[in-house]
């Protein structure tokens, strides 16, 4: 599907608003009770050796199925897996490791299983997604807190210095991937391209101006990723942890979008969730989507949203009302992984599929965005 019209961008917002009216006392973001994920100590590790390609399409990753049959894992198994390692501008690199309290493992766990019928992922039948080509859409909230990084992956930002992208883009479970070691974050702005040599300050120059979204980058100043997506650590689960975030040198005047706990299916309006990404069959060009979600695990999300790479790390979202408001706020819920194959009942399955922010997932992020656990108390 080729550029969103204006009048189909007010015609959506219309019909989000009258939907908004009809669901307001069923869907509301309800605080949950955040655990602590607290650094139990952190060493100095050798230099990473940047050798990996980026990849975006993994292989033999357990699906739901094969999820359902694994033991939930213990407390010592998940420590590990939020445990991470932090890579910083100069090439250095240390390892951390968390411990957690207030943490309930049957809330982490309790995912309320709502199947349905599934068929293959990617872009099939018509072309759902839509190329968001006016330029004062693209540069305003939310699609302005959709990024670009420079790997070829997407990232959301998620505070004015921080941005949320798929581990994959940055580390292919073994190694660090080449363009990290110089890794940038570009981010849409509207620039001017004057045309000719008119008179500085006429008016006849400023009306030739030619005003265009073109990428401002950043340089990341660092960059931290959960052990639980490094191979060896787990063998099963490394696409449950498929999510990393970047810390910007330079911090950003625009609005970001919050991260949130995402609810189960049942709770999503319309069972329908959102991101923006920079495709790549569609470059330059910021391409919006939405779609029904198909199945979910503990930890991940199983849909139909047609995507290509380069849309890996968007920021998956939903759009609740606030408590006690009329308001209603978008949050970041997911991190799109992308096309993967995963192994159902030992074959080889396609699917979309997006990282779950649950509470232990969400207080990790959020006290990699803070430093601290005093912000990070509710979801």
């Amino acid at each position: 599907m080729g550029p969103l019209p204006l009048i189909l961008l007010v015609s959506l917002t219309v019909l989000s608003s009258v939907f908004a009216e009809e669901s307001e006392d069923e869907y509301t973001w309800h605080t949950q009770k955040v655990p602590l994920v607290l650094n139990r100590r952190t060493v100095t590790l050798s230099n990473p050796e940047f050798r990996a390609e980026a990849k975006f399409v993994l292989n033999g990753t357990c699906g739901i199925e094969c999820q359902s049959r694994l033991p939930l894992p213990s407390m010592s198994d998940l420590e590990n897996f939020l445990s991470y390692e932090t890579v910083y501008e100069n090439g250095t690199r240390t390892s951390s490791e968390v411990y957690f309290r207030d943490f309930d493992l049957q809330t982490e766990h309790g995912v309320i299983k709502d199947t349905h019928a599934r068929r293959k992922r990617q872009v099939y039948g018509v072309d759902s997604r839509f190329t968001i080509a006016d330029k004062q859409f693209v540069t305003n909230f939310p699609f302005s807190t959709t990024v670009k990084v420079s790997t070829g992956c997407t990232g959301i930002l998620v505070s004015p210095k921080h941005v949320l992208t798929a581990a994959h883009c940055i580390h292919d479970g073994k190694d660090y991937v080449k363009g990290v070691k110089r890794l940038r974050v570009g981010i849409l702005r509207l620039r001017s391209k004057r045309k000719g040599r008119k008179r500085k300050g006429s008016k006849r120059n400023q009306r030739s101006a030619d005003i265009k979204p073109s990428f401002q980058w950043t340089r990341v100043k660092r960059t931290q990723v959960p052990k639980g997506w490094f191979k060896g650590v787990s063998d099963n689960v490394a696409m449950d942890y498929d999510y990393a975030l970047l810390e910007l040198k330079r911090a950003q005047k625009q609005k970001y979008m919050e991260i949130g706990i995402i609810p189960s299916v049942k709770k999503l309006p319309g069972g329908r969730i959102h991101f923006s990404g920079f495709d790549d069959d569609r470059p330059e060009q910021l391409v919006y989507r939405f779609c029904s979600v198909s199945d979910e695990s503990s930890d991940l999300l199983y849909q139909y949203c047609d995507a290509q790479p380069g849309s890996s790390g968007s920021g998956v979202y939903i759009r609740l009302k606030e408590p006690g408001k009329k308001k209603w706020k978008r949050k970041i819920i997911g991190i799109f992984s992308g096309h993967q194959w995963v192994d159902v009942n030992g074959v080889q399955q396609d699917y979309n599929v997006a990282v779950r922010i649950t509470p232990l997932k969400y207080a990790q992020i959020c006290f990699w965005v803070h430093g601290n656990d005093a912000d990070c108390r509710g979801g």
